[in-house]
């Protein structure tokens, strides 16, 4: 039964005790109603939009307290700009990388197609038809209602887990991946945000 089918009497209380992202979140599950029960080709949806995006802005962070903490930007098709202690900024432009050492800009080419297998920031929504997609509900994801799924895949008989949460515009807000590298299970944790932002700028440096 919806939620709408338990009746106006079961739900005016609880929308008027909510506020804020708490009532957004009720309002997000009653709007999706049986939506839900189609988790993989909602995510499919959002995946071909987030995909589509002209520029966004990431933080990953890493259980494995060994692995810092990295911010990259993105602009399409294919500039990222990382920011990771003790790097520094390194700036990618198609098979290139620019990195700053001393104060000197260093050009190092890159064997083509490299790029693509860092691309961690969007590898989920680009392997989506991989998956297993189920929905979790809703929650709030940095004071925003979003929806919840769990994907789940297998490469190279090793399954990986991903929840992902998907914001009222349609956009991930939150990424968090878990997975065995090394004998280490460890779960990279992604924080999307600036979605199309202009001010968002990738130049080869001088």
């Amino acid at each position: 039964m919806s939620l709408i089918q338990k009746g106006i009497v079961c739900r005016i209380p609880v929308l008027r005790a909510a506020t804020g992202a708490g009532l957004a979140v009720i309002l997000m599950a009653a709007a999706a109603g049986t939506a839900w029960a189609g988790a993989k080709e909602e995510m499919k949806a959002a995946s071909v939009k987030f995909l589509a995006l002209r520029s966004y802005h990431v933080v990953m962070e890493n259980s494995d307290k060994r692995v810092p903490k990295t911010e990259i930007d993105f602009v399409a098709p294919d500039r990222y700009r990382m920011q990771m202690a003790p790097m520094g900024t390194q700036i990618v432009i198609g098979d290139t990388m620019y990195m700053n050492i001393d104060g000197r800009s260093m050009r190092i080419p890159m064997p083509k197609g490299t790029m693509t297998q860092w691309r961690e920031t969007d590898r989920a929504m680009r392997e989506v038809d991989k998956a297993q997609v189920e929905a979790l509900g809703a929650e709030v994801v940095n004071g925003k209602p979003a929806r919840k799924y769990r994907m789940t895949q297998s490469s190279g008989g090793t399954p990986t887990t991903t929840l992902m949460w998907i914001g009222p515009q349609g956009y991930p807000l939150r990424m968090e991946t878990t997975g065995k590298a090394g004998g280490r299970t460890s779960t990279v944790t992604v924080h999307y945000s600036r979605f199309n932002d202009p001010s968002i700028r990738i130049d080869v440096p001088k």
